[in-house]
């Protein structure tokens, strides 16, 4: 991707808009503030990444962004977009079979059970578990739960994605498989995604824009553009580079912090 691309993407229609947007649990001497007057765009299918250190308020920020919590101060924009949250661990039903997992919001819709179960085997197909909506989640490998997980968000016909380390419990080779699974269903799908990460090499891998915030009460501390053409891979010179450079950042800030 192009400087001018990029350039562009940022942009481009906002779809996700905080503007000063602030979380506090609690009141008086005793109140938590977990973010603070935090302002962030996000375009129209852009991949965004959000790194910070633990506690820093990324996951507060996505159960805002959908609409579980409510934000202490600001404003927050989705434009009634339809917004689905992916977490980390795949939350799967173990009594429900692979494609009864995916048809739960359907049904939840109302969609009429022929529908939902030709919807069902079109987004297996496209996290690529054809034939596998008979199995039991207990019989899938961790990656693959996480591939349902995934069709399910995607059943909400969602035009927003949020991620909480999806891949955060999954060891290196699936989840670099999974990164071009996600990359492409993201070209496919014409999504917007937010994606929550620890690790500092998947954001560069997999972000238009890398978030930094800062520790508690989180603050947007810097906003790293990634130009690097796709696809990319996690081990090439150019991600590394670049995430050396966001992990000094990040260490400096926790430095601060413990300070």
């Amino acid at each position: 991707m192009s400087i001018l691309e990029a350039t562009h993407q940022r942009t481009r229609q906002a779809v996700v808009s905080l503007d000063s947007v602030s979380k506090r649990y609690g009141t008086g001497a005793d109140a938590l503030l977990a973010l603070d007057k935090v302002s962030l765009s996000v375009g129209k299918g852009e991949f965004v990444c959000l790194l910070g250190a633990s506690g820093c308020g990324k996951s507060t920020l996505l159960s805002l962004v959908a609409g579980l919590d409510r934000i202490s101060g600001g404003t927050l924009d989705t434009g009634g977009r339809a917004v689905s949250l992916m977490f980390q661990e795949a939350a799967l039903f173990p009594w429900l079979s692979v494609a009864g997992n995916v048809e739960l919001p359907l049904r939840l819709r109302g969609i009429p059970r022929a529908t939902r179960r030709e919807r069902a085997e079109q987004l297996l197909e496209i996290v690529r578990l054809k034939g596998f909506g008979h199995k039991r989640p207990h019989e899938l490998s961790g990656g693959m739960r996480q591939r349902v997980a995934l069709a399910r968000a995607l059943a909400q016909d969602a035009d927003i994605l949020l991620m909480d380390e999806p891949f955060g419990a999954l060891d290196a080779m699936t989840r670099d498989i999974l990164h071009d699974e996600l990359e492409r269903i993201w070209r496919e799908q014409e999504l917007t995604v937010l994606f929550v990460t620890h690790n500092v090499r998947e954001a560069v891998r997999l972000g238009d824009r890398v978030i930094l915030l800062s520790s508690r009460p989180g603050r947007v501390i810097e906003d790293f553009p990634v130009t690097h053409q796709r696809p990319r891979r996690i081990d090439s010179p150019e991600v590394a580079g670049q995430a050396a450079e966001i992990t000094d950042r990040l260490r400096a800030e926790v430095a601060r912090h413990a300070g």
